[in-house]
């Protein structure tokens, strides 16, 4: 778990007192290993069982545990910390040379994918690739990058034979979702959780009895509420950016390990059909 990332994403959410500690947190990780929790109680004017409770509340045990976990895991940060510099996107300066941008890139994407794949639930995440494989029809909704990200596994499941429905356009799945029924998965995909058009659609499919499965970040969002299941994406999105490169990247690790397992339960008749597309294709070379 990526405690400080999720303090990050969730700050706003928090009572007035838990804010206190998740900023200090945040802004002053390196001091916590030097106090008692007394000592941070008076420091933020708050009661010691204040922090106990906060630090049940992200699913660690008493204060000791609390604090030399999130020490741990500002340490591993520190230690994969490279040295900043002016930026177009995150690390990536406008006087690097290209092949420093394509490492810097490289390895963005790949913390990404590393980050969110260490963060994964495995067994939710083949409890969904059966909810998938048992559907009648899969419905996937997004807007914007994570549409190229939903339309990529829209793609790839549909040469193995699955009934899928993608468009883009959000009154079209808006539409879509009204038909759902029990039968059928809806994959919503929002790094926010927040985006309205992938909110209602979501609520419809839900109203009709879909399952809703979400691919979104660590952030208590509306979506996360929502979905009947939570598949989580973890990148840093919180930093200064100019696209949406390793969101995208953390998505797509979810979406092709959703492929490879349901690749993996329609072994044979998955790689005939393949085989076929590609067959198809070169007629057309």
């Amino acid at each position: 778990m990526l405690y400080r990332q999720k303090l990050i994403e969730n700050l706003e959410r928090f009572t007035p007192g838990e804010r206190k500690i998740a900023s200090f947190i945040i802004n002053s990780p390196e001091k916590l290993k030097e106090l008692s929790s007394q000592q941070l109680a008076e420091m933020l004017s708050v009661s010691q069982s204040a922090i106990v409770k906060f630090a049940q509340k992200l699913g660690l045990q008493g204060f000791t545990n609390f604090k030399m976990t999130l020490v741990e895991e500002w340490g591993k940060q520190v230690s994969d910390r490279k040295q900043q510099s002016p930026h177009l996107h995150n690390d990536i300066s406008s006087h690097d040379p290209l092949h420093d941008v394509a490492k810097k890139l490289l390895n963005e994407k790949m913390n990404a994918a590393r980050k969110t794949t260490d963060n994964l639930d495995f067994n939710l995440l083949e409890k969904v690739i059966n909810l998938l494989q048992a559907a009648n029809r899969i419905q996937i909704a997004a807007i914007g990058g994570s549409s190229l990200v939903g339309k990529d596994l829209s793609w790839k499941l549909m040469k193995i034979g699955f009934h899928i429905l993608s468009e883009y356009d959000s009154h079209v799945q808006l539409t879509i979702a009204q038909t759902l029924t029990e039968q059928d998965v809806m994959l919503a995909i929002s790094f926010s959780g927040q985006r309205k058009e992938v909110l209602l659609a979501a609520e419809i499919a839900k109203s009709k009895g879909a399952v809703v499965v979400a691919i979104t970040s660590l952030q208590d969002s509306s979506l996360r509420k929502l979905a009947d299941y939570t598949l989580d994406t973890v990148s840093d999105e919180q930093r200064w950016r100019s696209s949406s490169i390793s969101s995208r990247s953390a998505q797509q690790c979810v979406t092709d390990l959703l492929f490879m397992g349901l690749l993996q339960c329609n072994e044979s008749e998955g790689m005939k059909m393949i085989e076929q597309s590609r067959n198809l294709v070169d007629r057309l070379t």
